[in-house]
């Protein structure tokens, strides 16, 4: 996906670069040039995709509107209705829009949230920023089954989608149903896992250490996973953590490489 962020303020530059790190594919940032302090800032990051830029904002949206498969406005989010609305086909041209604060609280998917891959976006985002997506697609909003997984490097992708629809079986539930992935951070970057959000169309949201080390819920603890990377448990504060009003459906199974487990959001005691 070829993703362009967009900034007006210095706070809102920072923010940028953090969402852009997260990346495998670098997007393009652009940052208006009197929100930026450093006068080196331009000669510095040329080299790292960032373009200073001094004309109107408005103008830059109609120059760059159709230029990449997705934009991402770190800024108020009637700034960026404004600033869209004379450009905006229909669901299937448009490209995915997603909004910013400044510091990085909320990312809500706008404009192509399904067909256009918004909701995918905004959940990589979140993850990036270690807070929530804030998606209103209809179908989304009635998915309430989170994943966690927890797995040993170099899994493959066929194994980790073979243990989810395996998992999904014992509890019930169908694919259509599940929200999101989960994992630790260190995972992120795992090819099995990213290979398995993306074949079956699922986020992967990632959540970090200290945020799994103070999971207050109840979750079983293993000393083998403590040693290794100095937190009790993954799959199972993973996937309670990565909802809201969480309970786990399925606790820890042991799959070849990997474990998972299935938190319900909403739950209903």
């Amino acid at each position: 996906m070829n993703i362009a962020i967009i900034a007006l303020t210095e706070q809102g530059s920072k923010t940028a670069q953090r969402i852009g790190s997260g990346f495998i594919t670098a997007p393009r940032l652009y940052v208006l040039n009197k929100a930026v302090k450093d006068p080196c800032f331009a000669d510095s990051n040329a080299s790292a995709g960032i373009t200073l830029f001094s004309e109107p904002l408005q103008q830059l949206v109609h120059q760059i509107f159709g230029q990449y498969d997705g934009l991402v406005f770190v800024m108020a989010t009637g700034i960026v209705v404004r600033m869209i609305a004379p450009h905006l086909r229909d669901k299937h041209t448009d490209p995915a829009v997603v909004v910013v604060d400044d510091v990085g609280r909320f990312v809500i998917s706008m404009l192509s949230g399904q067909e256009g891959g918004a909701n995918q976006l905004a959940h990589q985002i979140a993850s990036i920023l270690h807070t929530d997506a804030v998606i209103t697609t209809g179908t989304d909003a009635q998915k309430d089954i989170i994943i966690g997984i927890g797995c040993k490097k170099g899994i493959s992708g066929e194994i980790v989608k073979k243990s989810i629809l395996d998992a999904i079986q014992k509890v019930n539930c169908s694919i259509e149903q599940v929200r999101l992935l989960s994992t630790i951070d260190i995972k992120s970057e795992e090819p099995g896992l990213l290979q398995a959000s993306e074949e079956l169309g699922i986020p992967l949201r990632v959540v970090s250490r200290p945020e799994i080390a103070t999971c207050a819920k109840e979750h079983s603890k293993s000393n083998f996973v403590k040693e290794k990377i100095g937190v009790w448990a993954v799959c199972e504060p993973a996937a309670l953590i990565s909802g809201r009003k969480t309970q786990l459906i399925l606790t820890k199974q042991e799959y070849p490489g990997m474990t998972i487990a299935i938190a319900r959001e909403n739950f209903m005691w």
